[in-house]
C-alpha cells in the first residue's frame, strides 16, 4: 500500500499545473464532464501500464527525445484540428466533431502524457517500486488531479465564447507541440527536423483545407 499512496501523492503533485491538466481544463469547456473524465482514465490507464512496465523491465531505456519529438508534432495537429471549427452545444456542452469526443479526449491525452513528466515519474517509481501498485496509485493521481481541471473548466465554459475556446485550445496545443518538438529533438540532424516540419505542415493543409471546403459548403 505505501507504493500504491507515494505513487499517488507524488503523481498528483507532478501533474498540478501539468501541460496535460490544462489540456483537461480546455477539453472541459467543450465536452460532456463524464466523457472527458472517462477519456482521461483510460488514456492514464494505458499510458500508465506501459510506462510502469518499462519501468519494472527496462529502467531508463525509453527513447525519451523521439517520444517528445513525436508527441509535439501530434499537439500541433490537434491544434490544427481544433481551428478546423469545432462549435459549442449550449444544449450538451459538447463540440460538434466528424469524431467521436470520447476517442478525442483518449487520443489527445495519450500523446500528451507520451514523454511527459508524469509518465517519466511513473518509470522512476516503477524501478524502485512493485509494478501493480505503481500503476494503479498513478493512474488515481493523475485522475484526481485532472479530475479538478475539469470541474473549472466546466465552470468557465458557460461564460467563456465560442471563438475564445477554439483559439485557445489551438494555442495550448501548438505551444506545447512546439516546445515538445525543441526539447526532443534538439540533438536531431537538419533531416529529422526537416522531416517533422512537412509533416507539420501536412497536417496544417489538411485539417485547415477542411475547415475552408466545409465552410464555402
Amino acid at each position: 500500500m505505501y507504493a500504491f499512496w507515494l505513487s499517488l501523492g507524488m503523481i498528483f503533485l507532478a501533474e498540478l499545473g501539468d501541460k496535460t491538466q490544462l489540456v483537461a481544463l480546455t477539453l472541459a469547456t467543450c465536452y460532456n464532464t463524464r466523457v472527458v473524465l472517462s477519456g482521461i482514465f483510460w488514456a492514464t490507464l494505458a499510458v500508465h501500464v506501459f510506462s510502469a512496465g518499462i519501468g519494472w523491465v527496462m529502467g531508463g531505456l525509453l527513447p525519451h527525445d523521439w517520444i517528445t519529438f513525436v508527441a509535439g508534432i501530434s499537439f500541433i495537429a490537434f491544434g490544427f484540428w481544433t481551428l478546423r471549427g469545432d462549435s459549442l452545444d449550449d444544449d450538451e456542452g459538447t463540440c460538434k466533431t466528424g469524431v467521436n469526443p470520447f476517442w478525442l479526449v483518449f487520443s489527445t491525452f495519450f500523446m500528451a502524457e507520451l514523454g511527459d513528466k508524469t509518465m517519466l515519474s511513473t518509470i522512476s517509481l516503477a524501478t524502485t517500486y512493485p509494478f501493480l501498485p505503481v500503476w494503479l496509485g498513478s493512474t488515481v493521481g493523475m485522475v484526481v488531479s485532472d479530475g479538478l481541471a475539469v470541474v473549472v473548466g466546466r465552470i468557465m465554459g458557460k461564460q467563456l465564447p465560442e471563438n475564445a475556446i477554439k483559439i485557445g485550445a489551438s494555442v495550448i496545443f501548438f505551444a506545447f507541440g512546439a516546445w515538445n518538438m525543441y526539447a526532443g529533438g534538439r540533438e536531431f540532424s537538419l533531416m529529422i527536423w526537416l522531416a517533422g516540419l512537412v509533416v507539420v505542415a501536412l497536417c496544417g493543409v489538411l485539417f485547415l483545407r477542411k475547415a475552408s471546403l466545409g465552410q464555402k459548403g
